[in-house]
Parts: C-alpha cells; structure tokens; sequence
C-alpha cells in the first residue's frame, strides 16, 4: 500500500493524510463487514431428520446457488418429510434474502461512514499540520536582514516543538555566522583600504615633486615594496583563514613536540632580537591532524607571545600529554589583559590597544587562525589571564584517532 500511495499525485500533506485515513477505513470497514457476512451465511444449515425409526434423513443447506435438499435414506420419502425439506428449504431462501438486504444496507452504511471518515481526517489533519502552517509561514518572513526573529512555537513537547526548537537552533547559529562574515568582511576591507591607500599616497608624492632624483625614487619604490610584503602577508592570512573554516583536507598523525620545535626556531632570531628569553618544555604528545596547519597555530601563538611581551620578559611553551590528548601551552609575559576582553582576543583583525605604530607588520589575524585551526582539528582552546600579566593560551588536542 505505502508503494501505491507513494504513486499517487503530489497534492498537498493534508489532503495525502486524508485520502490515507480514508482508504485505511474502507479496507478496515470493508473487511469486517466480509468477514461477518462469511461467517453467518456458511452457518445456514437446517436439519430435519424423520421421526419413524430413523428411515429417513433431510438436510437443507444454503449454499453459493441458493439452496439444494439432500434426501437418503431407506425408501422413498413421505408427504410429511417433503413438507419439511420445503419449508427448510423456504427458511434458508429467507434467510439469504434477510442477508442480502442487510448487505446492501450496510454497504450504504459504510459508504456514509467513509465520508464521514474522510471529512473528520480532513479536519484532524488540517489541526495537526496547522503548527506546521505557521511555522512555514514565519519561516518565509525570516530574510537575511531579520535573521533575528524566531519561530518561537509553544505548546506539548512534541515532534513539532523539536522541530521548531531546531530551527530556532539553525537560524540562531546562521545569524551568529552571519554577522561575524560581515565584521569580518568590514575589517578585511578595511585592512586592505589602508595600505593601497598609503601606496597611493607615496606614488603621488614621488610624481608630484619634479625634483625628485634617483635616491628619492629608490626610497619610494622601497617604502612600496615593503608596503607589498605587507599586503602579501594579509591576503596570505585570510586565505589561510578561510581554508581552515572548512576543515582539514588531510589527516595523518604527528608529533606535536616536533612541530613546536619548528616553529621555535623560526622565531628564535625575533625573540633574541627582542630580548626575550625562551623557554621550552617539550614533551611527546602524539595527536592526530594536519601537521603544516598545526605547526601554523603553533607559529602564531609564539608569534603573538613575542610581540605583545615587554623588554626582558620570557616565553614558555610546553608540549605533553594528559589523558592520552596532546596538550600544548604558551605562556608569555607582558602588560595585563583585562578578564572582560579576554573573549575578544581571537576576533578577526581585533586588537586590544591600536599597535600599528609599535607592530606595523602585524596584520591582527593571528590569534584568529589559531582558532579557525584549532576548531578544524577538534581541540579545546582556553585562554588563562596570569595575575602578574601576559597571557596562557592553551590548546587540547585529541588523543590519536579520535580527532
């Protein structure tokens, strides 16, 4: 029945669930009223049997024809005994003529009961859908610029209630998503705008000055080179970002003690160059991931603890392992971070203090990929303020094979 039903044309739920409700109780109505009729017109048996010794035996029964006599017995049989077998026989012609009639009558019966049975699915199904309705109807008023707004249905916590509650859930999640790709997008342009326009600005210089000789020229080309490097290391920054948003393309198992010492001695000379005294503590801790991406975080946290520190402060970073997960820590000094913006840290292109003047080749997305990786890979990132200043970021990785 359901590959019947699966056939039929596509009208709308309610009248699906209706014409359901419909043909189940004709099938159900019909089939009871078969069987009933069945069962009182095969019992329709008459027996006469004669009085005189046992000479004679008659029995009449009804039968798919009508109705027929058998007659044996010793002898022919008597007046009185065919008497009997007629007026049998009459009973069971009446009989089948009561049954007939009460078959017709209850097919008009179940005729009107299956009208009655289709209007009533008609009117439960249109109760039971009507939540449905609605929703679809607040779902078609929710746009892009009111992704705010809420299906909010009340109610028993049904089927329907989940369902609402889970696109409440959705749409929840999408206008987080959205207004952090519209920040995103603001600051990203912004970032941009800012060293085009001071390209343009030299290159305007430079033409508008007659004068300028060849050292003047050299300078200018220098101060755009650099102004390059600079953008190189944006775009280089956001498209390492929006990779990482969607997941890892390769998964292998790795060392995380390995790949902090990589990226340790690629930002050796910057820290010797600050003054700043490392300190490592690099334990086995096996996980499981993408290694380049990994080392990358680790990069950047380092990166990070290096710039934002003060003069003859240190840096920690420290590899083990805790409940078979590899854990990696970095510690650093400097000036105290107020607990309230903590959070903020790792928002796309946000700094606490305005350090473009002191750290001109930063780019403020570093703390940013280190989530956008640590998410892809699955681990637990927590940021701890220490009493004395710096910051303690920490990030779990999953235990090989759970990643």
């Amino acid at each position: 029945m359901r590959a019947w039903f699966s056939r039929l044309p596509r009208h709308t739920l309610r009248s699906r669930l209706t014409m359901l409700y419909g043909v189940l109780f004709l099938a159900a109505s019909a089939g009871l009223l078969a069987i009933t009729y069945a069962l009182t017109y095969g019992s329709t048996t008459i027996m006469i049997t004669s009085g005189h010794g046992g000479h004679g035996k008659i029995t009449a029964s009804a039968g798919t024809s009508g109705w027929h006599e058998i007659l044996h017995g010793r002898g022919t049989p008597t007046a009185a005994q065919l008497r009997m077998a007629h007026q049998a026989a009459s009973q069971i012609a009446q009989r089948e003529h009561d049954l007939h009639q009460l078959l017709i009558g209850s097919g008009i019966a179940l005729g009107i009961m299956v009208v009655i049975a289709v209007i009533l699915g008609w009117v439960v199904a249109g109760r039971v859908l009507r939540p449905l309705r609605a929703m679809k109807t607040a779902t078609d008023r929710i746009t892009e610029r009111n992704l705010h707004e809420r299906l909010a249905v009340g109610g028993p916590g049904d089927e329907v209630k989940d369902l609402a509650d889970t696109i409440d859930g959705l749409l929840a999640r999408l206008q987080a998503a959205f207004d952090a790709q519209q920040r995103f997008v603001a600051s990203a342009s912004h970032e941009l705008r800012t060293p085009l326009t001071l390209n343009r600005a030299l290159i305007e210089v430079a033409l508008a000055d007659p004068t300028a000789g060849e050292g003047g020229l050299r300078a200018t080309c220098e101060e755009l080179l650099a102004a390059g490097e600079q953008q190189e290391r944006l775009v280089e920054a956001l498209l390492t970002l929006a990779t990482t948003e969607h997941g890892l393309n390769r998964t292998e198992e790795f060392d995380l003690a390995e790949t902090c010492r990589r990226a340790l001695e690629a930002h050796r000379g910057q820290a010797e160059h600050r003054g700043l005294r490392l300190d490592t503590d690099l334990g086995h801790a096996i996980t499981t991931g993408d290694p380049d991406l990994a080392e990358r975080l680790a990069a950047n946290l380092v990166d990070n603890a290096i710039r934002y520190n003060i003069p003859g402060g240190s840096v920690r970073v420290r590899t083990q392992t805790e409940w078979d997960n590899a854990v990696l820590t970095v510690t650093n000094t400097g000036l105290p971070v107020p607990p309230e913006l903590a959070g903020q840290l790792f928002e796309p292109f946000h700094r606490l203090i305005d350090d473009r003047a002191s750290h001109p080749d930063g780019h403020g997305l570093g703390l940013s990929i280190v989530r956008s990786i640590a998410t892809a890979h699955g681990a637990d990132l927590d940021v701890q303020l220490p009493p004395g200043g710096g910051l303690a970021v920490r990030v779990r990785f999953r235990a090989p094979g759970r990643a």
